[in-house]
């Protein structure tokens, strides 16, 4: 089994593959948990227990935990504009000193006002905006600054974070006004003399990642963080979705810096013990894969405070830790703890993702361009979400290439269900096309209700084809669309056939009529009603696909739609066409696979079972003679893996 960035470039033409990123701290890979004790929560420094954090510590120790994240409870820790109150700064040094003596560091946080859904403001602020009134700017930095004066030479510091979810406490700003106040408090953690990891603690809520505006952006925290900490707490109609819905995040976060899952979790009240197990294993392993090199899980420990609050009114919030209320540990910490393991067979702090030959392109009106409505720009992530899981289970490792930034070319580029994208990018695909890339596009009518269809220039040099649509009008769609190819494609046959269930508004279930008539281009497949849904048009080494209909679109909003979803059968017929050969395929969608490549070469390969049923699957390497061997117990896993139910294996690959 060959490194993809070792694979030779495919006969139709030279081709580059796409970097991967997963860079970690200096500090190696952050493994640990969000930490308040049960002795108190958010108010443990008003009564600090030693005794009580020793045994929760040792606890999270005892399960693989490196790290934990505190907070400092900003009303109690800065009751007054210029002053500190140091009995509360002594009891978190305690706290420190017995992190340090259990070898368990810490990130503290500063501005702590919003917790497990409440709002607590300094008494003093007096309704000032935290971004723009000049006095609370450099009360926030006096805090900061004096902060890290007083602990930051503690050994248990491990790096800081400035807020808590700031844009839920301080309410949305504008880019600008976001910029400022990172640069302040980030600035203020320099000048109090510490020269340790930061970031802002925002949650990585950003545009680029959601298409909702809020004012913080990643590409303008670049020079002023040294990791991007996503925060997700997904709901949904879809198994697949929840469970990947931070690992989503993660591919998204990649701006250059370290991506840290600062947030992830489920409560008691939510998810019985058993499944949010299996939440937890499918959210370390998704996000381990989609470049990840931290975790804190939120949180360390339920509470039994019903009497205060949060949790006198926001009871479910008592359940969300991976040890109960006396201490015990769930079957969450157990999958933390397993997953440590893992972590260190492997080597993790040396590894790296491996490139891919196949591309997702997210389109930059995700981010920017003016009257682009947020229904549109939603879209586009839910959409660009379901062509990665349907990359994923196709075996194809797929990178996320954003408009923005100069994408590279690869042999395979995916733009599903595209509605924007800015006219010169399509002359990038053709010149991608002319050197050999295989482009895949599928039309999209949009689901903001405006300008019914794609925005984009003339077909014709696409693929040579016009379209007969009329102005205003949907052309109709079935309930159910079926293709049936009428030529061969990849591993697909003249006469197989795909379904598709068509779901979202009325404005996006909609199709492009072609005019056949004066068509200069192969029809691959068409649906029940015999109009083009898959064609194809050669392009000097290479190829555009077009579909006529968004299906990756319809995939996004139907509920359960991974069980039986049909784009990852023609991404992969797509891929075979393109002549790629994925580093390890299996005979199941259900599994994922993907791996890692440690510094010295040894390679690992990833099997993620994303049902909730037992699978039996039979690996098969891109080149024969290799075996294939559990990192955890050295079972043999070359001719068969059976996995439980969202289960999970880690292989060493070895050379017969």
């Amino acid at each position: 089994m060959t490194d993809p960035r070792s694979r030779p470039a495919s006969d139709l033409g030279s081709s580059t593959s796409l970097p991967r990123p997963a860079p970690t701290l200096d500090s190696g890979p952050w493994l640990g948990a969000n930490y308040w004790s049960r002795h108190g929560s958010l108010f443990m420094w008003r009564d600090y227990n030693d005794e009580v954090v020793r045994e929760e510590l040792h606890t999270l120790r005892e399960h693989g935990v490196n790290v934990t994240r505190s907070f400092l409870f900003w009303p109690d820790f800065h009751p007054a504009p210029d002053r500190i109150d140091e009995d509360f700064v002594e009891r978190y040094r305690q706290f420190l000193h017995t992190s340090a003596e259990m070898g368990l560091p810490t990130i503290p946080t500063f501005l702590v006002g919003h917790m497990s859904g409440e709002d607590w403001h300094v008494p003093w602020r007096e309704g000032r905006n935290y971004y723009t009134d000049g006095f609370m700017l450099g009360q926030q930095a006096f805090f900061i600054r004096e902060i890290v004066r007083r602990i930051g030479a503690e050994p248990a510091v491990a790096g800081w974070l400035i807020s808590n979810e700031f844009p839920i406490f301080a309410g949305p700003a504008t880019p600008d006004e976001v910029r400022a106040w990172g640069l302040i408090c980030s600035h203020a953690v320099r000048a109090g003399g510490s020269q340790l990891p930061v970031s802002l603690g925002d949650g990585a809520w950003t545009k680029e990642i959601t298409g909702k505006e809020n004012g913080f952006r990643i590409r303008r925290q670049d020079d002023l963080v040294d990791f991007v900490g996503p925060h997700t707490y997904p709901m949904g109609d879809d198994q697949v979705r929840v469970h990947t819905a931070a690992a989503w995040a993660c591919e998204l976060s990649h701006f250059g810096k370290p991506v840290v899952m600062e947030e992830f979790g489920v409560s008691a009240a939510l998810s019985s013990e058993r499944n949010a197990a299996h939440y937890y294993r499918q959210v370390l392993h998704h996000t381990l894969l989609a470049g990840a090199t931290g975790w804190l899980a939120w949180n360390n420990t339920d509470f039994a405070l019903e009497s205060v609050d949060p949790y006198r009114h926001r009871p479910f919030e008592l359940g969300f830790g991976i040890t109960r209320a006396d201490g015990t540990p769930k079957p969450a910490l157990e999958e933390i703890h397993t997953f440590r393991k893992i972590l260190d067979e492997v080597d993790f702090a040396h590894c790296a993702r491996p490139d891919t030959d196949t591309s997702i392109l997210i389109p930059s009106h995700l981010e920017e361009h003016p009257r682009v409505s947020a229904a549109e720009r939603t879209a586009i992530a839910a959409v660009s979400h379901h062509a990665y899981l349907a990359a994923k289970a196709a075996d194809l490792t797929p990178g996320l290439a954003r408009e923005l930034d100069a994408p590279r070319r690869t042999p395979l580029v995916l733009v599903p269900s595209n509605k924007l994208l800015t006219a010169p990018t399509f002359d990038l695909l053709l010149d991608w096309a002319d050197q050999g890339s295989h482009v895949y596009l599928s039309w999209f009518a949009g689901a903001g209700g405006s300008h019914r269809g794609a925005w984009w220039p003339p077909l014709e040099r696409l693929i040579g084809a016009s379209h007969t649509l009329r102005y205003g009008l949907n052309e109709p769609v079935d309930p159910v669309v079926t293709w049936e190819f009428c030529e061969p494609l990849g591993d697909l046959k003249a006469g197989d056939t795909l379904r598709f269930p068509v779901s979202g508004p009325a404005d996006a279930r909609a199709v492009l009529p072609l005019d056949e008539e004066t068509a200069e281009c192969t029809v691959l497949a068409r649906d029940d009603r015999g109009r083009p849904a898959l064609v194809q048009r050669d392009h000097g080494k290479g190829a555009v696909y077009l579909s006529t209909y968004p299906v990756e679109f319809f995939g996004s909003a139907t509920p359960d739609a991974h069980r039986d979803d049909a784009v990852h059968r023609l991404y992969r017929a797509l891929a075979v066409r393109a002549g790629l050969r994925p580093f390890l395929t299996v005979d199941d969608h259900r599994i994922h696979v993907d791996g890692l490549v440690h510094a010295e070469g040894q390679r690992y390969v990833w099997l993620v079972n994303v049902s909730g049923d037992t699978v039996t699957a039979h690996p098969e390497p891109d080149v024969p003679g290799v075996r294939l061997t559990d990192v955890l117990d050295g079972g043999d896993l070359t001719e068969q893996v059976v996995l439980e139910p969202f289960g999970v294996v880690v292989a060493r690959v070895v050379a017969s």
